[in-house]
């Protein structure tokens, strides 16, 4: 592993046809889970990442200093031994969410940042903010201290179609946001749409964005290709190809407002193949070798390094990684499922051979 000049220009890469090096990335948004899954689900991401902003939708959900070093020290005593990796915690916000708490969690460098889920939006996120405004006073402290909020940006009401949620909420509730709180850091997470990618590239540099593998190389298509296929199925949603065409272009353009966030979210088989099965899809274990094809499908692979590795940091005002990680270009059979504490889980793309092997 190559060890980096912190001021290495971010487009010299060291590369070859046969394989990249680039500065070792980070995940900007993941799901580990919690209990008997923590230690198998752990690995995968810190194979790659040099650290993680984990999603606090926890049940209970993760609201307090307490609740989030407890957990921290979960996914800590999960990490192998031969691996480095940091996780970044992040509180759940709901309608009483105490600013204090979260300032001096900022402060103690407990919280890296808050997460605000809209009630109802996805999975274990029923305790959410149910009206944007009864947070206010929170968003107000935390525009003060610099603290990132983290948005799931969809709206719930039923009355609006299950495709239209995102850019919904942009026009209800973001934008009205964003004036609000002009100097609030903002990530407008797992975006989906061509109106997202706009929203967020005529906004001021304090709104930013991250895109996830999955939603780069799958359209809403997938979901039913042949049947349902639920393992594709995810909150947000796939949309339309335009949409997945412009995030593309977003990913791989350069722009310091776009970076890596995976958003991996394991269910198992039997959460996923039911009545009701649950939103996510488990990309973790193909995660960058998955970025690494689209960008090499674009002809970008130069700014694979800036989006996976540099904007995030930036934007979190973190030092740049200074550890490497290799891409092999070597065809990579991704497995039919993987076998976690005596459940099966498919992960994204299972049975598919991708084109790129993290060494």
């Amino acid at each position: 592993m190559q060890i980096f000049d912190s001021n290495r220009p971010p487009q010299d890469l060291i590369h070859d046809p046969r394989q990249i090096i680039i500065r070792q990335p980070d995940d900007w948004h993941v799901h580990l889970r919690d209990g008997a899954i923590l230690t198998s689900v752990v690995p995968f991401t810190a194979r790659q990442f040099a650290r993680a902003i984990v999603m606090p939708n926890l049940d209970p959900p993760i609201i307090s200093r307490t609740m989030a070093k407890a957990y921290r020290d979960r996914i800590v005593a999960a990490i192998p031994k031969d691996l480095e990796f940091t996780p970044l915690m992040t509180c759940f916000l709901t309608d009483v969410s105490d600013g204090e708490e979260i300032a001096q969690g900022f402060s103690e460098g407990i919280f890296a940042a808050c997460k605000l889920y809209p009630s109802g939006a996805t999975t274990n996120s029923n305790r959410g903010v149910t009206n944007i405004k009864n947070i206010y006073k929170v968003l107000d402290k935390m525009q003060t201290i610099g603290m990132p909020l983290l948005i799931h940006g969809e709206v719930v009401d039923k009355d609006v179609d299950v495709f239209d949620r995102e850019a919904v909420f942009i026009d209800r509730i973001l934008k009205k946001l964003v004036k609000d709180f002009p100097n609030l850091k903002i990530v407008l997470e797992h975006i989906t749409t061509i109106n997202s990618v706009e929203f967020v590239e005529s906004s001021s540099d304090n709104v930013a964005a991250t895109i996830t593998p999955h939603h780069l190389t799958i359209n809403r298509n997938a979901m039913f290709d042949g049947g349902i296929k639920p393992h594709y199925y995810c909150l947000p949603l796939a949309k339309r190809e335009v949409h997945r065409l412009a995030l593309r272009k977003a990913a791989t353009s350069g722009s310091h407002k776009f970076f890596l966030g995976t958003d991996s979210a394991p269910h198992s088989v039997s959460s996923k193949e039911s009545s009701c099965g649950c939103a996510g899809i488990f990309n973790a274990p193909c995660a960058m070798e998955t970025y690494v094809q689209v960008f090499e499908e674009e002809g970008r692979l130069e700014a694979l390094e800036t989006f996976s590795s540099i904007n995030g940091a930036k934007f979190y005002g973190l030092p740049l990684n200074i550890k490497s990680i290799t891409l092999r270009k070597i065809d990579t059979l991704i497995p039919g499922n993987i076998k976690i504490d005596n459940q099966y889980y498919i992960p994204f793309n299972a049975g598919e051979t991708i084109n790129w092997s993290v060494v």
